[in-house]
């Protein structure tokens, strides 16, 4: 009958027979379109994650496509969730092992406008992983590290979130927690936000604006007023001439370069006059908003007033453009080092290299930095004690391309630590729940992300002593229950390092070394 309807003249052709010729154009374009997708695979995102203005955004156990410097990094990921999963549902040797899921929800790509670096991803990632690999070398539940890209500004974060609060109620494999959170942004403010009103517990790495607050939103690293205390404490034992000089970010939108300018402010306003000396800049991070970095003003007059501290309230990706317009200004005549305080996770090696240095010097002046790590601690006799990260971290090291001096920076460490504050909660929760593990696999009650919750809020800091603390790459340290602190860790150390390097902390001669005390006092930290 077919034959026979093509054989007749178009012109004697009724409704039905254009009916089923359209019909079957139809099936062939679906059967050509199924054709072409079964050929070309998921797709550049996978079969989890939606393209969206060319970032992949999602929440996924498996590999995708993101910035080439991270995608091996982002396989290495898939592979050991891959495996988690193989040793529950079908394990090679031994008993099935029970498993739950931690989220590490970032950028995973970046442009000249992001807060996050490529870097800073691929060192983040690195130090997830390392954490990942080391908490599954043990007993008690393994874990999946879930990939949950929210877009290369962080803006994308509703089906990010709305996808994670589905998977807490998997019961075979929940999600307990999120990481990973790296920017004080506005966006960040609400993603935070919606991860608690989901009772999502949830860890910011490398967090350090002070009024990034919300009741399930714990944070590792310091923040800018407990930075600034420890700039003061350097500053008590060398005040220099009190001619100061404030440079701050005038993105209005940048939470973090805002909240540290009102904090310098308060702790060192009156001291070093910085009402009436001051200039500012528009950061490169954000979206566009004018030309960045035009720093002439500030370098012109910090030379014409003789200044010897100035005060960097910005992003590190801007530090080294004004270095360099310092250096071609010269020394100006200064008879003295000027400092140039800043607080941040690490020293980021944009600033440490050949030129940079070279910058330092033609300009007479001196980077200190109130910082959540020490590259001292893994070059010195620290290195000892960090001794289980280290030795998963060389084996990524050597796996994976992760630039010049990849732990310098701190988010390694940091996001390291803050997957381990995870991992060390749902530890101790399974041991208490399952009375030591001692019951068969499939009779094993997994914990969810409400007693990974209840079991964070446990005070890990009272009187003078640290129960289950946070033994992490960034020290040890511990939190003290809801309605204290904010949630922010106390007696985390934090370092005020020099580049280029004089006296380190903690060496003859060096300043105290500062930690996140407790209501302000300097003797409530276990020693």
């Amino acid at each position: 009958m077919l034959l026979r309807l093509f054989r007749r003249h178009p012109r004697e052709w009724g409704p039905l027979e254009w009916l089923a010729v359209v019909g079957i154009g139809a099936l062939i374009a679906a059967a050509i379109t199924i054709a072409v997708n079964v050929a070309q695979g998921p797709g550049r995102c996978g079969d989890d994650l939606r393209d969206i203005d060319g970032d992949c955004v999602g929440v996924t156990e498996e590999a995708f496509e993101a910035d080439p410097g991270i995608e091996s990094l982002i396989g290495a990921v898939a592979d050991e969730n891959a495996r988690v999963k193989r040793d529950w549902e079908d394990p090679p040797s031994g008993p099935r092992i029970p498993y739950v899921r931690i989220a590490l929800m970032m950028p995973f790509t970046a442009d000249d406008h992001s807060a996050m670096t490529a870097d800073m991803i691929r060192r983040g990632i690195a130090g997830a992983l390392a954490a990942q690999r080391q908490a599954n070398r043990f007993g008690g539940p393994h874990y999946q590290l879930l990939l949950a890209p929210d877009g290369r500004n962080l803006d994308q974060w509703e089906p990010v979130v709305d996808r994670l609060a589905e998977l807490t109620k998997d019961t075979r494999a929940p999600l307990v927690g999120v990481t990973g959170i790296p920017s004080s942004t506005p966006e960040t403010r609400k993603a935070i936000a919606a991860l608690s009103k989901h009772s999502i517990p949830t860890v910011g790495p490398v967090i350090t604006a002070a009024n990034m607050n919300s009741p399930y939103f714990f944070k590792t690293s310091p923040n800018n007023d407990q930075f600034a205390r420890a700039l003061k404490l350097y500053l008590d034992g060398k005040p220099a001439r009190h001619r100061g000089f404030l440079v701050w970010d005038n993105r209005s939108e940048d939470v973090y370069s805002q909240n540290l300018r009102s904090v310098f402010e308060r702790h060192f306003g009156d001291a070093y006059d910085l009402t009436n000396h001051n200039s500012n800049f528009t950061g490169t991070s954000g979206t566009d908003k004018g030309i960045p970095q035009r720093f002439t003003d500030a370098v012109q007059k910090i030379c014409n007033e003789k200044s010897d501290t100035v005060f960097f309230a910005g992003r590190d990706q801007d530090l080294p453009a004004f270095m360099e317009r310092m250096a071609q200004e010269g020394s100006c005549g200064r008879t003295t080092t000027l400092r140039i305080l800043k607080v941040g996770i690490g020293l980021e090696p944009t600033l440490t290299g050949d030129a940079p240095r070279r910058w330092l010097d033609e300009a007479r002046a001196t980077i200190v930095d109130a910082s959540a790590v020490d590259p001292a601690w893994w070059t010195g006799k620290a290195k000892k004690a960090l001794g289980r990260f280290l030795d998963r971290f060389e084996e990524i090291q050597k796996q994976h391309k992760l630039g010049n001096k990849p732990l310098d920076d701190g988010y390694a460490v940091m996001y390291h630590d803050a997957f381990t504050l995870l991992a060390g909660a749902v530890d101790r929760t399974f041991a208490e729940i399952n009375e030591g593990g001692k019951k068969a696999p499939e009779a094993l009650s997994i914990p969810t992300k409400d007693d990974v919750y209840n079991t964070l809020i446990i005070p890990s800091i009272a009187g003078d002593g640290c129960s289950s603390c946070l033994v992490g790459a960034g020290g040890t340290y511990g939190f003290e229950g809801p309605g204290k602190n904010d949630q922010w860790a106390v007696c985390k150390p934090v370092p005020v390092v020099e580049f280029p390097p004089s006296v380190r902390s903690g060496d003859p001669g060096a300043p105290g070394l500062y930690r996140t005390y407790r209501n302000g006092t300097k003797n409530a930290c276990p020693s």
